[in-house]
């Protein structure tokens, strides 16, 4: 596949509306012949099928020409972070012009590097049109859907889902060009049908919504809500419903594999869980020595091996990179650990680096005394990690956000808590409050910021 067959409706549009950025509106007539406009530029300068154009991604009308002419000509995009610092950036420009690619390949999308340099992850048009063809099966996505999300598109979240899944599906995306609760009620009200977020969004539009009811009306128009790139905890599930009347579905992915699971949108949303695999999609839980578990008790604890049409081609340039997370069999390794219920659906638990905590001889999934924390009287939100311990080997360290600070929860209460609903062995040794989390672009926490910020 070639990036022009990404795009169905592209040609067949008409006048109807395409993409709204901020205030400006095109419609699928008005960005086709931007996008050859852009494509004649493309020529003039010798870029060809295949040469690679790195772009800062900023939320704009100029981002989304760039993205899909460069799809349609045949280049790839390595799209680039506007927040990158100098550094950062000419990593990324230096290492994306290296390595050979795949022969579809549609965009490098750089990994946070929480193990090193950012990574290039490559992503062909055929793995993007497989992915984006099994989601429009979970979520009844037509082309009848507007999509509203405020998303960078520099990431799967907001580029891949957020921008070539509208255009694939020949629908609409309105994206108010930064996130704002009022913004986003107001695209909503606007014929939104289906709305992506990350849970900080989803939890600043639930307090919104606490103090604005039309905010609430809002969220409540749309047929589909979607949170993914970091876990929403089951704390804000039951206040989604209690403050605004709304359900949330869940999805889970990674760059390097776009999406596997997903919560059906003909179904209700499962608090915990991210859904089955999507059609396409083999899902597989490995043990440390990549052995496959066969359990479905929703207790078993295991590393996520997925394989299908929707991974990666490899990490560009870096063949030792992608062999310690692929193996010859096309399964690639994801390092996050999950259990899978005796239906099928997955429950992520975190990441094996960050989030399995071996303490006094028990294995621990950070995730679940999260969503414990999380659900506390005064709790806003929680992280769990593992701190050196000369007894325990790690012992449970939590960070929690009160909702007032000037009104914490006590420290025991909380350690209570944990061992009264969970397991004495689960329980944090210590409890750190915190006036934030700190968190990337994608709205996911930042645990080795924490450990080193908070290191004793």
């Amino acid at each position: 596949m070639i990036g022009a067959e990404l795009f169905a409706e592209f040609t067949a549009g008409g006048n109807r509306p395409a993409v709204t950025i901020g205030e400006r509106t095109l419609t699928w007539r008005g960005l086709a012949e931007k996008v050859a406009a852009h494509r004649q530029g493309l020529a003039r300068a010798g870029v060809g099928p295949g040469d690679r154009m790195p772009l800062v991604a900023e939320p704009t009308m100029d981002t989304v020409i760039a993205l899909v002419g460069n799809a349609i000509h045949g280049a790839v995009s390595v799209p680039i972070n506007p927040q990158a610092g100098r550094a950062e950036l000419m990593h990324i420009i230096n290492d994306s012009s290296r390595g050979e690619l795949p022969a579809d390949a549609l965009l490098v999308l750089y990994t946070s590097g929480t193990t090193g340099p950012p990574k290039g992850a490559v992503l062909t048009a055929g793995a993007v049109a497989a992915n984006l063809d099994a989601l429009a099966d979970a979520w009844a996505w037509t082309p009848g859907d507007v999509l509203v999300h405020a998303l960078p598109l520099f990431h799967v979240h907001g580029l891949v889902l957020g921008l070539f899944g509208p255009l694939r599906r020949g629908g609409r995306l309105i994206h108010p060009g930064k996130f704002e609760p009022g913004a986003i009620a107001g695209a909503l009200g606007a014929g939104g049908t289906m709305l992506f977020g990350v849970p900080t969004m989803y939890h600043r539009l639930i307090d919104a919504a606490e103090a604005d009811p039309a905010i609430g009306a809002a969220l409540r128009r749309v047929r589909l809500r979607v949170s993914g790139s970091a876990p929403l905890t089951v704390a804000e599930h039951q206040r989604a419903r209690k403050v605004a009347g709304i359900q949330i579905h869940e999805r889970y992915g990674l760059t390097e594999t776009l999406i596997d699971c997903a919560v059906r949108s003909d179904g209700p949303s499962r608090p915990g869980y991210v859904g089955p695999p999507l059609v396409g999609v083999e899902l597989r839980l490995v043990d440390e020595q990549r052995r496959p578990i066969a359990a479905r008790d929703d207790r078993t604890m295991g590393e996520v091996a997925v394989r299908g049409p929707n991974v990666f081609g490899g990490y560009l340039g870096n063949p030792e990179a992608t062999a310690a997370v692929m193996d010859a069999d096309g399964w690639f390794y994801t390092g996050d650990l999950a259990t899978i219920a005796y239906d099928g659906a997955v429950r992520i638990h975190g990441r094996r680096a960050t989030d399995l905590i071996k303490t006094g001889g028990f294995k621990v999934g950070a995730g679940e005394i999260e969503d414990c924390l999380a659900g506390s009287p005064g709790v806003a939100e929680a992280a769990v990690v593992g701190m050196p311990d000369p007894d325990l080997g790690e012992k449970i360290v939590a960070f929690v956000v009160p909702r007032d600070p000037a009104a914490p929860p006590t420290a025991d209460a909380l350690i209570r808590r944990v061992a009264s609903e969970l397991a004495p062995h689960k329980r944090p040794r210590e409890v750190r409050f915190v006036d934030a989390l700190p968190r990337n672009a994608m709205g996911k926490v930042q645990k080795n910021v924490l450990r080193d910020r908070y290191r004793t």
